[in-house]
């Protein structure tokens, strides 16, 4: 299946993305944190300038849709008073790092993150997607997070550089770290990057040398609920009203943004204790509840690619789902929400939706030209057909 746009950059705050519904402002917290001040300040901030809605992205950032143009200035005047806007485009892209929720104070991560940002911010011109994750836990769980160099630990403890595309790192010290990173970059910038500027260090990893040491085994991360002595509270395909994102800023001293659509809050370890937040649409502390298995996209009328709509279905379908399934809706055959194949893919197009099993948005389909009422005769095996 054909038929999307290949979007030229990832939004940003300075630098927006148009969409059908108006501008996508996407803003990067430093080191993936907001503070209750930041969180209750952003939540006024997406009622009047966009569509007070809060997005949390694949890479661990927020999203305010729906920013008019005109409105734009004036949003980025809120968000700079509040200490989330960079002071240019250039910086703002640059500082594509996505950091483990799960650190602890004082166990460096802080350090070596804003040690690690210094260094991309004096980078040189890199691809727009090009970023870094450190995830420097007791156990990687960012696997699944795109991520070009990851900052890990081995089976000792001791940190190592990795290269995206290689399975073994090279040990360094946390004192070595930046320099290692500005090494690596200086690299690929010289043998990764290509005439069009795009790049991915994975296709590039093979002519590296010298990476020899196997990170820690992956840890799966948790879906919802207490996790690492704190509590990740998740959304509905990473999305919760603005009056949400204040009532969570009155649970923990701070939120810190996962790439899981959901946020962690250090400290809090049961659900009770978020009284006002509970009583908000939408939040999920059940690590069992099928839609953190459930994926779409924005979906039509406020993406323009998108053929169709694709949240309320997803939401209608989840309730279906065997235990463990997953599902993936999407607009269009691009696939944004979840690149990875899933189980059972769902792919909107101009004769009605598509469903594969095992699959990605756009692979060949099972079924084709179904609507939403033979999609949920399908799932519920109610049809003539094997249930799926």
């Amino acid at each position: 299946m054909t038929g999307f746009e290949i979007r030229g950059h990832c939004p940003g705050a300075l630098r927006p993305m148009a969409s059908a519904d108006g501008l996508v402002v996407r803003i990067r917290p430093p080191l993936g944190v907001l503070t209750p001040a930041q969180a209750r300040g952003l939540a006024p901030a997406a009622q009047r300038f966009g569509s007070a809605v809060l997005e949390l992205t694949s890479r661990a950032n927020l999203q305010i849709r729906g920013v008019p143009e005109a409105a734009h200035p004036a949003l980025i005047a809120a968000l700079s008073d509040l200490g989330l806007i960079d002071p240019d485009p250039a910086t703002e892209r640059a500082r594509n790092l996505v950091v483990t929720p799960f650190h602890r104070d004082g166990d460096g991560t802080a350090n070596l993150g804003r040690a690690l940002t210094e260094v991309m911010l004096s980078a040189p011109p890199l691809p727009a997607k090009f970023g870094v994750a450190l995830d420097c836990g007791t156990a990687p769980v960012l696997g699944a997070t795109p991520a070009d160099i990851r900052i890990e630990r081995d089976g000792t403890g001791a940190l190592l550089l990795r290269p995206d595309g290689l399975n073994h790192g090279r040990a360094v010290l946390p004192e070595e770290a930046p320099d290692a990173l500005r090494a690596l970059l200086d690299w690929f910038a010289h043998h990764g990057v290509g005439e069009d500027g795009r790049g991915r260090m994975r296709d590039a990893a093979a002519g590296l040398c010298g990476y020899d040491t196997l990170p820690a085994p992956a840890e799966v991360p948790p879906g919802a609920g207490p996790a690492h002595g704190g509590m990740l509270v998740a959304v509905p395909f990473g999305q919760m009203p603005a009056e949400t994102l204040a009532a969570l800023a009155d649970a923990a001293d701070e939120l810190r943004l996962t790439p899981w659509r959901a946020l962690f809050l250090p400290g809090v370890t049961c659900a009770s204790a978020l009284p006002e937040a509970q009583g908000k649409p939408g939040l999920i502390t059940d690590p069992d509840d099928p839609l953190l298995r459930t994926h779409a996209c924005t979906g039509a009328p406020g993406c323009p690619q998108a053929h169709a709509e694709t949240r309320p279905l997803a939401r209608a379908l989840a309730a279906h789902l065997r235990p463990g399934q997953q599902l993936h809706v999407s607009g269009c055959a691009k696939g944004c929400a979840h690149p990875a194949p899933a189980d059972l893919t769902i792919t909107a197009g101009p004769e009605g939706y598509a469903l594969a099993r095992n699959a990605r948005a756009g692979d060949p389909p099972h079924r084709n030209g179904l609507d939403a009422r033979a999609l949920t005769s399908l799932l519920h095996g109610t049809d003539d057909a094997t249930p799926l």
